[in-house]
């Protein structure tokens, strides 16, 4: 069976072009201001009209209002809402019942006891996504897309019940190692895949999605 592929942070109609063409189960648009792949509705709406059924997209928020919610899901036709922030387990079922989709929570990690905090939300999320958790003294004020990976092994013997997907620092020359020592089913790539800070390469998904390809 195929690894799922997300590309996370699209931000033009040729890179969502060659997501969809290369393979991508899913496309990532991100709604939070802060970050370099932010896309207002505009540009969201206009870039993804043409995305087949067969690929998911994925609202990217960080801990958002419903209001905020609530414009984007108006005009944006999104199957999944991802919530990378610190949403308790409260909130997400609150998001849950207001929209009606389906969630990926995602799950900081470095340690054993990082990923762990899964188990908070098992009766709620839909999919986890976990990703790096990253050291405050070192940079960022953004949630993800920081091209920093966790140690894979953490995941070794962990039963996780739901769907889940490995993120954090992934390219297409470390991605087929973290498959393989992870067993995931489903990657995301964001700074992967980029040509500059926030801009994707068409070359560089391709190649990233070829390099999952290789182990199905």
């Amino acid at each position: 069976m195929a690894i799922k592929v997300k590309i996370c942070g699209v931000d033009r109609q040729e890179t969502v072009e060659a997501s969809v063409d290369a393979g991508a189960s899913m496309i990532g648009l991100v709604f939070y201001e802060k970050s370099p792949r932010f896309l207002n509705l505009t540009r969201a709406t206009s870039i993804t009209q043409n995305i087949p059924k067969s690929v998911k997209k994925v609202g990217l928020f960080v801990d958002p209002t419903n209001r905020e919610i609530s414009e984007v899901i108006e005009n944006v036709k999104i199957d999944t809402l991802q919530l990378h922030g610190n949403e308790s387990p409260e909130r997400v079922r609150d998001i849950k019942d207001f929209t009606g989709l389906s969630i990926i929570k995602v799950i900081k990690v470095r340690t054993l006891q990082d990923l762990n905090l899964f188990k908070a939300f098992v009766d709620i999320a839909d999919n986890f996504l976990f990703d790096a958790k990253v050291n405050i003294e070192k940079n960022s004020n953004l949630p993800g897309g920081n091209a920093i990976s966790f140690d894979w092994k953490v995941l070794s013997g962990v039963k996780i019940p739901k769907p889940w997907i490995l993120a954090g620092g992934l390219d297409k020359n470390n991605v087929s190692e973290a498959i393989k020592i992870t067993n995931a089913k489903a990657v995301d790539v964001s700074t992967g895949v980029e040509d500059k800070l926030g801009v994707k390469g068409t070359r560089k998904i391709i190649d990233f999605i070829e390099a999952t390809r290789k182990l199905s």
